[in-house]
């Protein structure tokens, strides 16, 4: 059992930001957002500081993952008065925290991080489970497709969307104002076995982007649009299919310096882990 660590624990010495690498299943959440009334991870999250640390604070993150996304690769930060060894967070708020959330790393960092602000780029893993039949074990982290793709068409397609574009067409409502423009710096479909993924970073992403594009490159694999079909969504409008959120994952944020440990950090963007999800 892991101890309380309370202030006689802690030399005080000012406000220290650190930094948190985590991993959740967000099927048991409505996102990562704090909203009053429901559970989300950022709930979670500030309870176990409360609990560690005595300490109420707000803490900031990567990447606002809707309902039941889930991540393996999100970044949070907060200020903290108390100055134990990064590791404690670690150990200590994992203690706190439901088996659904964990803590992988823990390093401080300059009082002007910010999580979101400071990150170069993100990146989001889609998988789809391409077979007749469903599998019990991963069906909370997959959509399933029962009918073949065509995973070349998905890859050419796939393909035309690396570059600075207007990716409005893949974007749920937006607020008046927001710029849709976004660097695409990678976008392609890999596969191990019968999972089929998306993986694509980008500069950023707008609301539902990533689920988006996956509903429309299944819709090229089944053969129900065209490539040039696909090309010209921008122009004709919104993508109008929603994959569901249980296949979506953020994996990866990328700062201008490594924060954390490289043992640490996911490696699911390799083809050879695409699949490797038991």
């Amino acid at each position: 059992m892991v101890k309380s660590y309370s202030k006689q624990h802690s030399l005080d010495i000012g406000v220290r930001r650190i930094a948190l690498l985590l991993e959740y299943d967000g099927a048991c959440y409505h996102g990562f957002q704090y909203q009053p009334h429901v559970n989300s991870i950022q709930a979670e999250l500030e309870s176990a500081i409360t609990n560690l640390t005595g300490e109420n604070t707000r803490i900031k993150g990567a990447g606002r993952t809707d309902a039941g996304v889930h991540a393996t690769g999100q970044v949070i930060c907060f200020d903290t008065s108390f100055s134990h060894e990064a590791s404690i967070f670690v150990q200590g708020l994992n203690h706190y925290l439901p088996e659904d959330i964990v803590v992988k790393d823990a390093e401080y960092v300059e009082l002007d991080f910010d999580p979101r602000r400071s990150a170069i780029s993100r990146k989001y893993i889609y998988r789809v489970l391409n077979t007749k039949t469903t599998s019990p074990l991963l069906r909370g982290l997959v959509h399933l497709v029962k009918r073949k793709l065509d995973l070349d068409s998905m890859r050419e397609a796939a393909a035309s969307l690396i570059g600075t574009i207007d990716c409005g067409a893949f974007s749920g409502p937006l607020r008046s104002g927001k710029s849709t423009i976004r660097t695409i710096y990678n976008c392609n479909i890999e596969t191990q076995g019968n999972i089929v993924a998306l993986v694509i970073e980008a500069s950023g992403f707008l609301h539902q982007q990533v689920r988006r594009t996956m509903g429309a490159l299944i819709e090229v694999g089944l053969g129900n649009m065209t490539l040039n079909e696909f090309r010209s969504l921008s122009k004709l409008g919104e993508a109008r299919w929603v994959a569901p959120a249980k296949g979506l994952s953020l994996v990866d944020v990328k700062y201008n310096r490594d924060i954390f440990d490289n043992n640490t950090r996911t490696r699911e963007h390799n083809v050879q882990e695409v699949g490797n999800l038991i």
